[in-house]
């Protein structure tokens, strides 16, 4: 899962701008994380802390480091990340050049939420970002959920319960076996460390020492038989991403 950063002295078109990121992901079934931050000053002190983001939304008019300069300082750490500028100024396109910046988009509340939407859009084509969805059959009911919120499926009591990305599970649980469902899921990013456990790659941050950390904090083990293949799987997705 990556992470996505909005940066903006006002708090209200700070919270805005993270109420129209949170309504995009739960609409097309994407993941990540939002962190926001009240000033550049605040951002540009996490040094190459910046790199563990892929878009940064920035307001151009700030106190103390405004947008212009706080996208070239992240640009002198990172040349890749995505930069957005939202301001309620249409002066400064040039100076958004320089910086390469992926979007400029006004402050204007009958188009804002559309042109973040548009943006956002325009950033996972050019990530190659795809999000699948597949339907299942849970007790609590038929549902079609996006496999990229999935970040683990663990077999319990000839249960099936599914770990969603910011979402209540309680109602995620199914009969089956988790041999057949690996079997379904072939293909999609999901690797067998355990015989209790079917996780989606995505959503791994490391393996180490017989477990897998997940980008939520959670803790699973590997047995030794399963190491060095988990490892190795894991390892050779890396690197095609």
């Amino acid at each position: 899962m990556f992470k996505i950063a909005v940066c903006d002295d006002e708090k209200y078109f700070l919270n805005y701008i993270k109420g129209i990121l949170t309504d995009y992901r739960n609409e097309k079934g994407v993941s990540y994380e939002i962190d926001m931050f009240g000033s550049g000053k605040e951002i540009v002190a996490l040094g190459t802390g910046i790199e563990r983001y892929k878009i940064v939304f920035l307001d151009i008019n700030m106190n103390g480091l405004d947008g212009i300069i706080t996208a070239q300082k992240i640009r002198e750490i990172n040349k890749d990340i995505f930069l957005v500028f939202i301001t309620a100024f249409v002066k400064y396109s040039l100076e958004g050049y320089k910086v390469d910046a992926t979007r400029y988009i006004l402050k204007d509340n009958e188009t804002l939420c559309s042109c973040v939407y548009e943006c956002m859009d325009a950033v996972f084509e050019k990530m190659n970002y795809k999000v699948f969805w597949k339907d299942f059959d849970f007790t609590g009911g038929h549902k079609k959920i996006p496999l990229d919120r999935i970040l683990y499926i663990e077999s319990r009591l000839h249960k099936l319960e599914f770990h969603v990305v910011q979402e209540a599970f309680d109602q995620y649980a199914m009969y089956g076996t988790l041999n057949n469902l690996e079997r379904e899921l072939a293909g999609t990013g999901f690797l067998r460390i355990h015989q209790s456990y079917l996780v989606n790659m995505k959503h791994i941050a490391i393996i180490c020492r017989y477990r897998a950390i997940l980008d939520d904090g959670s803790v699973l083990e590997i047995p030794r038989a399963r190491y060095r293949f988990a490892e190795e799987t894991f390892c050779a997705y890396k690197g095609e991403i």
